[in-house]
């Protein structure tokens, strides 16, 4: 089993499960998990990065939380 053949069963996974993928994401613990994660990866970068790109850290991961989980 090649690269293509992984791809094209993650595309027909996708297809035939994009309803509960949908509903799934926009679950609360979808919600709380994704909270984690990106308030995490967002204190990273914070820390690795200059103090000048804070508020792009900020907005970029509102961005994000906004398309995963309910609220």
């Amino acid at each position: 089993m090649g690269i293509e053949d992984l791809v094209n069963q993650g595309k027909d996974f996708l297809e035939k499960n994009k309803d509960k993928i949908e509903e799934t994401l926009k679950s609360d613990q979808a919600e709380d998990v994704s909270d984690n994660v990106l308030d995490a990866a967002a204190d990273f970068v914070k820390k690795v990065a200059p103090d000048s790109i804070d508020d792009k850290v900020d907005d970029v991961r509102s961005t994000i939380d906004s398309k995963i989980g309910n609220e």
